[in-house]
C-alpha cells in the first residue's frame, strides 16, 4: 500500500497514511477493548478471539504505512491513536470528552504532524 508520492525523496505522505492510521487505531482499540471487557467488565472469554484478530490487524496495518523507520512510523501514529481513544471512549462508552481531552488530543495529533510531515533531506 505504498504510496507512490510519498516514496519520492522529499515527498510528503499523503492522506491515504492517515486512513491507515484511523483503521490502525480502531483495530488497536477494539482488540484491547476485547480484553478489557473480558477482565474488566466480567464479559464472555471469547471476546478475546475477535480481540487477537483485531490486534493482529492493527499490527498487520501499521506495516502499510511507508515509513523509512518503523520507529516513525509508530511515533507518528500514538497522535491518530491518541484522539481515536478519545473518540472511542465518548461513542462507545458513552463518556463525553472534557476540555482537557480536546486539548490533550488536539496537542498530541499536532505532535504527530510534526514526526510525520516533517521536511527531511
Amino acid at each position: 500500500m505504498a504510496d507512490p508520492a510519498a516514496t519520492a525523496q522529499g515527498a510528503r505522505p499523503t492522506v491515504s497514511f492517515i486512513a491507515v492510521y484511523v483503521a490502525a487505531a480502531a483495530a488497536e482499540i477494539a482488540g484491547c477493548f476485547a480484553f478489557w471487557a473480558w477482565a474488566r467488565l466480567g464479559k464472555s472469554v471469547l471476546w478475546l478471539g475477535p480481540g487477537v484478530v483485531c490486534l493482529v490487524a492493527f499490527a498487520w496495518l501499521l506495516t502499510r504505512v511507508d515509513a523509512p523507520f518503523a520507529g516513525r512510523a509508530y511515533a507518528a501514529y500514538g497522535g491518530i491513536y491518541i484522539l481515536s481513544s478519545i473518540a472511542w471512549m465518548w461513542l462507545v462508552e458513552g463518556a463525553r470528552p472534557d476540555r482537557w481531552d480536546a486539548m490533550g488530543g488536539a496537542l498530541c495529533l499536532l505532535g504527530a504532524a510534526v514526526i510525520l510531515l516533517a521536511p527531511r533531506g
